[in-house]
Order: structure tokens, then sequence, then C-alpha cells
């Protein structure tokens, strides 16, 4: 079970910060390079406490489907998303947002199973985990660079 933990800097508040990662547009932004985009459940707006999405995204030239429940939330401080149905065996993904130096310290915790047992394990170890963490990283990338250019307000 692998689990990726990133640690991202942003000069914006918490509440910023949260309600970017929750926001469905900017989920299908950052991830235009998978085309991602939500087809059922919430599509539009900000995700919240037991909100259900399914996104559809191309992954490694395969079209795939996977559906999350937000399953715990404190605002502005963290939310949890889970996988309920979808490629991976499992997966939780734990958001925080830390007051950190006047701005905010993003923490992502994505913690997964792969699917096909050994095979996955050694999916993991070949590419799959190191997919993961660049996809990740490019999404709180382009949440840093939304979240430090919106006027406050």
């Amino acid at each position: 079970m692998p689990v990726i933990v990133l640690r991202t800097r942003v000069a914006a508040p918490p509440s910023r910060c949260f309600d970017l990662a929750r926001d469905v547009e900017l989920h299908q932004r950052s991830t235009a390079a998978s085309r991602e985009r939500a087809v059922a459940g919430v599509t539009s707006g900000l995700l919240g406490l037991g909100d259900e999405v399914t996104w559809e995204a191309t992954h490694f030239g395969i079209r795939q489907r996977l559906t999350s429940r937000i399953s715990e939330f404190d605002p502005p401080n963290r939310f949890v998303d889970e996988m309920i149905q979808g490629a991976f065996a499992r997966f939780r993904h734990d958001h925080q947002f830390l007051a950190a130096d006047g701005g905010t310290e993003m923490v992502d915790i994505f913690d997964y199973t792969s699917p096909l047992g050994p095979l996955g394990r050694f999916a993991d170890g070949l590419f799959l985990r190191r997919y993961m963490t660049t996809l990740l990283r490019e999404r709180n990338a382009y949440l840093k660079r939304a979240a430090e250019s919106v006027p406050l307000g």
C-alpha cells in the first residue's frame, strides 16, 4: 500500500486553498493533460461532505472512470476524498491546509492500493507511484498559481 506525501507552500490563506482544492471546475482545468472531466454526481461548484463525483480521464491511453466521495470535511483545515468505484483497489486522499508563515502549507496524503494484486505492486515500483506523484505535483502547482494570482476579496 503506497503512500505519497506532498507538501506545497502557497502564499494565500488556508480558506482560499481549501476552496480551490474542492472546486470541480479548477480540478478539471488542473488535469487538462489527462482530459479529466466530471461526468456524474457533482459536476460544478464546490464539493462538500458526502458529495460524490465521477471523473472521466485518459491515463496510459485508456479512458477510465473513477467515483469518489468526500468522507471527511473540516473547513478550512482539511477534507478527505475516497474512491468508491474505479481502477484502484482503493484510495484515500487526505487534503490538509495548515496556516504557515502568512500563507498555507498544503499537505496531500494519497494512500492507495493498486489493482491486480502482485502485478499492481510490481507496477507501483516500476511506474505507477512516480506517475501518481507527478500528477499530484502538477495539480498542486496549478492550484498554487491560481491561489496566488486571484485577488483577495
